[in-house]
């Protein structure tokens, strides 16, 4: 499965990549928060709803980031099985 840093997180208007932020990790827009703390911490059981509330993120951004995210680790997946 690819992970947040092996996403193109360019067509995510909710998320940047700069190299002189977070060493150019993707982040949330605006901010310095990795994306990769968001999927992490959902990955590890969290809800979007305690997510929001440990990082001060709305929770429909977090689900914006969780959708995106979910739709292209799919897309690898299929690719995957496609692949075999």
């Amino acid at each position: 499965m690819p992970t947040p840093g092996q996403i193109d997180w360019s067509q995510c208007p909710f998320v940047e990549v700069k190299p002189k932020v977070q060493s150019g990790a993707p982040v949330l827009r605006g901010t310095r928060l990795p994306v990769s703390a968001i999927v992490d911490n959902f990955d590890d059981g969290l809800s979007p709803e305690e997510i929001s509330e440990q990082f001060q993120v709305s929770v429909d951004r977090v689900r914006e980031i969780l959708d995106y995210i979910a739709s292209h680790r799919i897309a690898h997946l299929c690719l995957t099985i496609t692949c075999r």
